[in-house]
């Protein structure tokens, strides 16, 4: 979120709880909800699912040996009821790291191809050098819209 915003991010560490901010891209009014993926978390989660149209879930692609967790997570989440509908997008993040899976080896190990409840996307990005954020949002924004305002 920091690096979308163009704030310095020489301080980026893990969310530690929650970061709402408010953003202006393409026209759109963002509410962004930034919340922390720890254990200890993720039962406040479902507070901040009231009229959600995008989620975006990052996962860190040079930690291998949480995706079983985050799989279980994701497809957990996308069973919430308010969540029904709402675009996904997955930022395989930290691609700028040597080891990092690839993007389709995470579309594999979270069993992307079986979400058929919700558009959804993977994009390769990077929060350190900012590679793909902006198209990632883009493309979650133009699926949002086309699903809203049915813009077939």
């Amino acid at each position: 979120m920091k690096r979308f915003n163009g704030e310095d991010i020489s301080t980026i560490s893990p969310t530690l709880g929650f970061n709402i901010q408010t953003l202006e891209h393409k026209g759109f009014k963002l509410n962004i909800w930034d919340v922390g993926g720890q254990k200890s978390l993720r039962s406040y989660w479902r507070n901040y699912f009231e009229c959600t149209d995008g989620l975006v879930w990052v996962v860190d692609s040079a930690d291998k040996r949480r995706m079983a967790d985050c799989k279980k997570e994701l497809h957990a989440l996308l069973q919430e009821e308010r969540l029904a509908g709402a675009t996904l997008l997955v930022f395989a993040n930290k691609q700028d790291l040597a080891g990092a899976l690839s993007r389709e080896e995470i579309r594999a190990q979270l069993e992307l191809s079986a979400i058929t409840t919700h558009h959804w996307r993977i994009v390769s990005c990077s929060a350190v050098t900012g590679e793909n954020l902006v198209t990632g949002v883009d493309w979650l924004l133009d699926d949002i819209a086309a699903r809203i305002f049915d813009m077939d």
